[in-house]
């Protein structure tokens, strides 16, 4: 299948441009914000309208600025160490799942300070809106025809117009089947049964880290970077120690609930 060209701007005024992949970071952080509200009111938490505003700023300014220095360190520091100002072109691409990740925890930590919260009851109460800014982003890297997958020869191979002229692996779509509907399923099946805090937080590191552990199979590696480690890909690297993390944490504080009953 021949992916047609879309446009990456979806609409122009004047000098602006409005790209898909930016507006899937704003539906997912609007989607984001009447999630968090209604989880908040089914709950009965003391958290206003504005209170879940504020909270979802603070975790969208650490998703930009995590997910920016991420790739800039984890991805390309040698390009960004000879062209400092292309730092700030954001919109040239060049996000980092794992940089925002760590950026969203840490807005999570002062967020849930401000508010007088225990942080893995922010982070149970918010990760479930995460499936759906991936799942959303994914679609974005999809329509932008980045981030293609490695060539293949099965019948729904993708021939991307930046991948040349062989078909490949639309790992894009892989991403967001698995870390959008499945990983959003997932834990509304863990949320559904009251559990400690933090379990629904360490499934979600758990599940993203083995779900993008597998589909780097199928996707292209960076092409500043190729191969690290024999078949493994920076992705991978820094993919498989957060599915470890999450399942030790998860057994460990689902242990120490079941002792204290």
């Amino acid at each position: 299948m021949q992916l047609p060209h879309i446009d990456p701007v979806f609409l122009r005024i004047g000098p602006l441009e409005f790209r898909w992949y930016g507006l899937m970071y704003i539906l997912g952080f609007i989607a984001a914000y009447f999630i968090v509200l209604r989880r908040a009111r089914k709950r009965s938490l003391p958290l206003s309208a504005d209170d879940v505003a504020d909270i979802i700023f603070y975790l969208a300014v650490g998703v930009i600025l995590g997910g920016r220095l991420g790739y800039i360190l984890f991805y390309n520091a040698p390009y960004y160490l000879e062209h400092p100002l292309k730092i700030f072109a954001v919109w040239e691409g060049g996000m980092s799942f794992h940089g925002g990740l760590i950026g969203v925890v840490l807005a999570g930590l002062l967020v849930a300070r401000k508010k007088k919260m225990q942080f893995f009851a922010l982070a149970d109460l918010c990760v479930l809106t995460a499936p759906v800014g991936l799942g959303l982003g994914r679609l974005g890297n999809f329509i932008n025809g980045e981030l293609y997958g490695r060539v293949t020869d099965m019948p729904w191979g993708v021939v991307f117009r930046e991948g040349g002229p062989m078909p490949r692996h639309p790992s894009q779509l892989y991403e967001a089947i698995l870390e959008g509907p499945v990983l959003f399923i997932i834990l509304m099946v863990v949320g559904r049964k009251e559990r400690p805090a933090g379990v629904a937080f360490w499934t979600f590191v758990s599940c993203y880290g083995l779900f993008r552990f597998f589909v780097e199979f199928f996707r292209e590696p960076d092409s500043q970077l190729g191969f690290i480690m024999g078949p493994f890909s920076m992705g991978q690297l820094l993919s498989f120690p957060m599915f470890l993390l999450g399942l030790a944490m998860v057994l460990i504080i689902t242990k120490k609930g079941k002792n204290a009953e």
